[in-house]
């Protein structure tokens, strides 16, 4: 088999890496639960790429990302679920569907994106939806879900986080500024101190999850990103660790033989490095 840059090569190969008969072993063997890690995992690294701005890199990790959406369609093609035509499918009448501005006639597009529309336009799809539930012999009220739960629990936590407070707050369930929510972090944190005192593991797992929460929020009053500004301070922690590990180096030594006083005295030294004079 060639390689090729058309999709159905890709849909080709798939299918042959999971036939029963002839395909690869560990391939046969996933299934949904199994592939959806490495599918968040693919859609980390392309992220990673373009923070690195390695466009040799994004295209070889955007390839990765679309195997996975490959995969699936071929597993749910395998139980006659859905193909990957379906998905194609689904996403440019999606697309079209919310962007009349772009996609419609002269009149929708003349008129642009009038207030109000996007929130129509998702009422449609709901609709589509209870009726593609009907057609499938399902309960089209029996969802199983209430006002946040369409957030999915597969988001990074601070990410899902943001998206719970956002939805909440569409119903006016959020505080009007941002003062009150600095208190409210504060009093999380002096809860988190009497778990401490007590030596309570479960209070303690559970008001650290209560003064991160509070912090989210607090980020989103501000206009700050929380995933966004961890992983500011992440790759800071980094780079002042790799100066303390280039320092020691230099001088002949190593992390492992050199101790907390000296390597503080450098991380130190890094942070002066990092002021603007």
């Amino acid at each position: 088999m060639e390689p090729s840059r058309d999709i159905s090569r890709l849909i080709e190969i798939m299918a042959a890496l999971r036939d029963r008969q002839t395909g690869c072993p560990w391939d046969v063997e996933q299934d949904f639960a199994s592939i959806a890690p490495y599918t968040i995992e693919e859609a980390y690294e392309v992220a990673d790429a373009i923070a690195r701005s390695d466009m040799d890199n994004l295209r070889d990790e955007l390839g990765d990302l679309l195997l996975q959406v490959v995969y699936h369609a071929q597993m749910a093609e395998e139980v006659q679920e859905f193909s990957f035509g379906d998905v194609v499918q689904a996403i440019t009448e999606k697309m079209i569907r919310r962007h009349p501005h772009v996609f419609g006639d002269e009149e929708a597009r003349s008129a642009g994106m009038a207030k109000g529309m996007w929130e129509k336009i998702k009422g449609q799809e709901k609709a589509l939806r209870r009726q593609a539930r009907i057609d499938r012999g399902l309960d089209p009220e029996d969802h199983g879900a209430g006002f946040l739960d369409g957030i999915p629990v597969a988001l990074p936590a601070l990410t899902r986080a943001l998206k719970l407070q956002e939805k909440a707050a569409r119903v006016g369930f959020d505080w009007n500024e941002a003062g009150p929510i600095l208190d409210k972090v504060e009093e999380e944190i002096g809860e988190m101190r009497e778990a401490m005192a007590k030596g309570d593991t479960v209070s303690m797992k559970d008001e650290f999850g209560d003064v991160i929460f509070s912090l989210v929020n607090l980020g989103r009053h501000l206009g700050i990103d929380s995933e966004a500004a961890l992983a500011g301070t992440n790759e800071k922690f980094r780079s002042r660790f790799h100066h303390v590990e280039r320092a020691l180096k230099t001088s002949g030594r190593d992390l492992e033989g050199s101790s907390l006083e000296e390597m503080e005295e450098l991380w130190q030294r890094a942070k002066t490095r990092e002021t603007p004079s």
